[in-house]
């Protein structure tokens, strides 16, 4: 039955992320808090390896999760369906989608799938910034803040360390062009140092 799940799961994720492996780290992080597949900052580290490891990282971390969830099975049908999706659009889409390009309804749905993909990415950054930079996770009750309760943020702080590092990666990779390889190394070397 967990092959199933894993399969259905993954399925879902691998349909509705439009914009690469980046938009699929919220969701595959909501599934695994949820099933309790792997720790959470397993996951995190997992993404980080995806990242080196050749492949895509949605096929690279369904394959693990799948794994650590119910061995080799469980990660042929996680990496299945995260891939199965891709496949079936693809073949269906690829011919209409030239004749259907200047189609004013698809026009205007690409258009609000774009923002959308950025959210996600968006929300992948606040993970990895919680599972790095930051000692506690943000709060997510909006409402309180803006009330004056600010109690959410007790024990919160910041670990210098990896906010260093992000800064002088961000820096070299805007300002110099620092290629992805040397700011991975770089970003290695440091956190031995200084996290």
């Amino acid at each position: 039955m967990i092959y199933l799940q894993l399969f259905w799961i993954f399925f879902k994720i691998g349909l509705f992320s439009f914009g690469g492996g980046y938009v699929m780290i919220p969701l595959m992080q909501k599934e695994i808090e949820t099933h309790g597949w792997i720790p959470i900052n397993e996951f995190a580290d997992i993404v980080a390896v995806s990242q080196m490891t050749p492949g895509p990282l949605a096929v690279n971390a369904a394959t693990y999760i799948g794994q650590r969830a119910a061995g080799i099975m469980g990660s042929f049908s996680a990496t299945l369906g995260v891939s199965l999706p891709s496949l079936i659009l693809v073949i269906l889409i690829a011919r209409a989608f030239l004749r259907f390009k200047e189609n004013p309804i698809v026009e205007r749905a690409l258009r609000g799938i774009r923002p959308a993909t950025a959210g996600m990415i968006a929300a992948a950054m606040i993970f990895f910034a919680e599972m790095s930079i930051f000692t506690k996770e943000l709060p997510r009750d909006i409402a309180a803040l803006f009330s004056g309760d600010f109690s959410a943020f007790k024990g919160f702080g910041i670990n210098p360390g990896a906010l260093f590092i992000c800064i002088i990666i961000y820096i070299g990779s805007v300002r110099f062009k620092l290629h992805p390889i040397t700011a991975v190394v770089i970003s290695a070397i440091l956190g031995i140092f200084l996290t």
